[in-house]
């Protein structure tokens, strides 16, 4: 795997990550959106049964293959491990879907580096108004529950668009699942790490020819919610810890701006 980012000589080593399951119709464009700007890419199918694993093949691109469906944590954790073995010391994760562009990712490498050390973020808030309503009110009830175990004001904490440092792949062990393991990753990195998010503003994209997503909206934040909770409780993170995060403001970087 090609080690080195075009964007800045400065910028840590890094790949863009790519879990997918199912995702024929889209996977291929996604890719070639990528190494256009001649960034490394590393694929884990986990168990596709639509042609994706023969198309991500074709391409130039390291692909890891779950024989069996894991879930997006298991893929997710797989990848870290692999670019760790690779020498990266951070991932750009994307989905297959078409939903996010490789156009952001040098606005998170940007982020990245300005912030060494911290996970980045997409913050879907530009058009937020094309969020259908239920997802919009289910992602803030998100952010403020997370917010409050990560110890730390957030911002859209569903985006699956972001960059994950070496200190975040490093705790690719931690004990989760499925899609939970995105927001496990934002707690545990910052209350055993210390890690900050810092959060870029992307497009809100939900055409209407993406594919269903994976995502069960009962049984999945189901899932969420009862991790955070938990995650609340053991920590001993009470009202006036709440307080005192609901007075932060979350820390915004747009790399276009200029400005934190």
């Amino acid at each position: 795997m090609n080690q080195t980012s075009p964007h800045a000589t400065d910028t840590p080593a890094c790949c863009v990550l790519i879990p997918c399951l199912n995702e024929a119709r889209t996977i291929g464009a996604v890719i070639e959106s990528i190494l256009a700007q001649n960034i490394p890419v590393l694929v884990v199918d986990d168990g596709s049964d639509d042609g994706t694993p023969d198309i991500v093949g074709r391409l130039p691109v390291t692909l890891i293959r779950h024989q069996e469906r894991r879930g997006k944590g298991a893929a997710l954790r797989t990848g870290f491990r692999a670019a760790l073995e690779h020498g990266c010391e951070g991932v750009v994760s994307m989905d297959g879907d078409g939903q996010h562009v490789a156009a952001d990712i040098p606005r998170l490498l940007a982020a990245a580096r300005r912030y060494p050390g911290h996970i980045i973020s997409g913050a879907r808030i530009r058009h937020r108004e094309r969020q259908p309503t239920y997802r919009r009110r289910a992602n803030d009830f998100a952010d403020w529950g997370i917010s409050w175990a990560a110890g730390q004001r957030l911002v859209d904490t569903q985006c699956g668009q972001r960059y994950y440092p070496r200190e975040a792949l490093e705790m690719a062990d931690i004990n989760s699942g499925g899609f939970a393991f995105e927001t496990e990753i934002l707690i545990e990195s910052a209350l055993q790490r210390g890690v900050r998010v810092v959060s870029v503003p992307i497009e809100s994209r939900y055409q209407g020819d993406m594919r269903l997503s994976h995502f069960r909206p009962v049984s999945d934040f189901s899932r969420i919610t009862a991790g955070v909770v938990w995650r609340i409780l053991r920590a001993g993170l009470m009202c006036d810890h709440l307080r005192s995060i609901r007075n932060q403001a979350p820390l915004v970087f747009d790399p276009d701006a200029e400005t934190p």
